[in-house]
């Protein structure tokens, strides 16, 4: 009799300890090429920061997590896979997230989503971009009337051309014919030259120049609309289970703090995670690079989303308005913040990049002027060598590479807007052996003639830099 009990009271046990064990699974959707979404994604998976965070104490004492990672290349699929409840947080932009919103506003179950932290931005529209095949003859946006453009429709690149469209007085209708198009189907066809241009999200504004498929000739800093990728939540995850959500926010907020403070570790590593190459990442997000290290939501970030609703509803991709007040909540981005020990009213005035954190080489002091720098990164070498101007860097990277070193990339940056540029897809002004790179031709072209001097490409900007210096 005394056997039977111990092992019925063994059996509770089990049952109780282990057998009755509660498994939380956290459906987590990412975009690992698309690299704003770099610090709620690949960074957090791979260096396993959600499991840092979460929590094994009051409710959640002996629960188990199962952890499913879904990589995407677009919102889309993303967003029917958090529609069908088989994720719970997704990282997208912000058209992607209001037609997601707005599939689950048509499912009419009670079920709605939450947009929640920001992961990346740009308050100036910076990363977007409009690209043409290498050879071709067009400099700027507004040689493209008549021609075929190629866009992912319902995108941010896509409000951004219809905006650019718009500028120019032309009927996006008539004027331009405008093609839907994914990424890597535009990749060939640029190639083979049968379209004339494409718009595209981050990163292939970057990384097809950079791979030498295409040429800049327009960036979303020109249309002045904030852009911006965040963090989205099922309202039954978040409302079941806000320590997860906490959670998963701490853990983006420290990739982010990762991201910023070793960029040129973390752009190797997301390369070798992502496929996309880690001069790309840090053109993004290294020192004043193009998309600014933010988690706040900032008022130009929720204008962006706003915009986006709009949008949307006048290309008739959604059929009913949507409220972003109650879609857009900091509650608990505000919270994850303050559990940091982190001020979250101070980072949502705060609007400063990523700011050059080391001495330029050849000054030993710090840079004065960000827009007049330049950058050179070696084959082999762990950290990016900072020049006090262009030219130096340019002069520099010539020396290096007559000594038998590899350069991987030379960064330069937007004399007028800021953006870091591929200095080798950049136009240049001469002026008294002085460099000052521009994105575009026309703007080149512009200040030479305002501020005096000459307008060269990289081949004579590189001259021009080892001849100058050789004289002074």
């Amino acid at each position: 009799m005394k056997q039977v009990i111990l092992i019925v009271s063994w059996l509770c046990v089990a049952v109780v300890s282990g057998w009755s064990e509660q498994v939380i699974r956290i459906g987590i959707g990412t975009q690992d090429t698309t690299i704003n979404c770099a610090a709620g994604g690949a960074v957090v998976r791979e260096l396993h920061l959600l499991e840092k965070y979460l929590p094994h104490d009051g409710k959640y004492q002996g629960v188990k997590y199962d952890l499913v990672w879904h990589n995407f290349t677009s919102g889309a699929p993303a967003n029917s896979e958090m529609l069908a409840n088989k994720l719970d947080i997704t990282n997208m932009a912000d058209f992607p997230a209001i037609l997601g919103a707005s599939a689950f506003q048509g499912a009419n179950n009670g079920v709605k989503t939450y947009y929640i932290a920001t992961l990346s931005g740009s308050t100036r529209g910076a990363g977007n971009a409009v690209v043409v095949p290498v050879q071709s003859k067009i400099q700027s946006f507004n040689e493209l009337k008549g021609k075929r453009i190629s866009v992912p429709f319902g995108s941010t690149a896509h409000a951004m051309l219809l905006r650019a469209i718009q500028e120019q007085g032309w009927d996006p209708d008539n004027d331009v014919t405008i093609l839907t198009q994914a990424p890597e189907v535009a990749g060939s066809a640029l190639k083979a030259n049968q379209i004339d241009a494409h718009a595209d999200f981050v990163p292939f504004g970057e990384l097809f120049p950079f791979r030498g498929i295409a040429r800049k000739i327009y960036d979303g800093s020109s249309s002045g609309l904030p852009t911006t990728h965040g963090v989205q939540v099922r309202s039954d995850f978040a409302d079941k289970y806000p320590e997860l959500v906490l959670a998963y926010l701490k853990a983006t907020i420290e990739a982010s703090g990762l991201i910023r403070e070793h960029p040129e570790e973390l752009c190797t590593e997301l390369a070798q995670w992502t496929g996309v190459e880690a001069e790309v990442y840090y053109a993004f997000h290294g020192p004043d690079g193009i998309q600014t290290r933010d988690y706040s939501l900032k008022p130009e970030y929720v204008d962006a989303i706003r915009h986006a609703e709009q949008t949307l509803r006048v290309l008739k991709k959604t059929d009913r308005p949507l409220d972003v007040d109650s879609f857009v909540t900091d509650k608990f981005i505000r919270e994850a913040s303050q559990e940091l020990g982190l001020n979250y009213d101070a980072q949502l005035k705060d609007y400063s990049g990523v700011p050059f954190n080391q001495n330029a080489v050849d000054t030993h002091a710090p840079v004065t002027d960000a827009k007049t720098a330049g950058q050179v990164w070696m084959q082999d070498e762990p950290t990016v060598r900072l020049y006090s101007s262009v030219q130096v860097a340019l002069s520099a990277a010539n020396k290096l590479q007559n000594s038998g070193k590899k350069v991987r990339v030379v960064f330069a940056q937007d004399r007028l807007s800021g953006i870091k540029l591929f200095a080798e897809r950049a136009w240049f002004v001469e002026k008294g052996s002085n460099l000052s790179a521009f994105l575009l031709k026309t703007d080149a072209d512009k200040w030479a003639q305002e501020q005096g001097g000459t307008v060269m490409d990289y081949t004579g900007a590189q001259k021009t830099a080892v001849n100058g210096l050789a004289r002074d």
